[in-house]
């Protein structure tokens, strides 16, 4: 532990020559913190994140000739259900991210050539944002498509996760 600290300090003196700074890293200390959100605005948030699970030409054919199904069940309808657990759990898995409470959180899917692309829309109200519940929500949701799928190839990739809108905080951003 004390190897890692030694390297965050060091890094931490090199940060003062950037304009942006690591909002989950106290500047004075170089040491990890949770960010203090008591002093901001309650307002509604949202975040949408996407990633794409691509298969191989093979696996994609069985399938999408079995509505999705697979030998452990309905692959969508379970990826769902991960996918909000996940989102939901997502103060549990990542360390300095603030328990929300979600007012909605919706995955979907899409069909595209030997992929699937999937997306989750988080809302809260709440005084910090849902970025990464939504990419959580998608990533777990990918994880549990590739999980139920396994068995028709292990050549199946989860890729390009990332945020594609958030509104409601200080900035919002879209994806261009």
């Amino acid at each position: 532990m004390q190897r890692c600290c030694t390297i965050v300090a060091r890094r931490a003196s090199h940060r003062a020559l950037s304009s942006k700074t690591l909002s989950h890293v106290d500047a004075t200390k170089g040491l990890p913190r949770m960010v203090d959100v008591s002093n901001k605005t309650t307002t509604t948030r949202k975040a949408i994140a996407r990633c794409r699970v691509v298969f191989p030409r093979d696996a994609w054919d069985t399938l999408t000739a079995s509505g999705f199904a697979g030998k452990k069940g309905p692959v969508l309808a379970t990826a769902v259900v991960a996918g909000v657990q996940g989102a939901k759990r997502t103060s549990s898995l990542i360390p300095f991210c603030h328990p929300v409470a979600l007012d909605a959180c919706d995955v979907s899917f899409e069909e595209q050539e030997l992929a699937l692309e999937v997306t989750c829309a988080v809302t809260t109200t709440h005084r910090t944002g849902v970025e990464m519940e939504a990419l959580s929500g998608a990533s777990i949701a990918a994880l549990a498509v590739y999980d139920m799928t396994k068995a028709l190839s292990h050549s199946i990739r989860v890729e390009d996760l990332r945020l594609i809108e958030k509104t409601g905080g200080k900035s919002d951003y879209h994806k261009t």
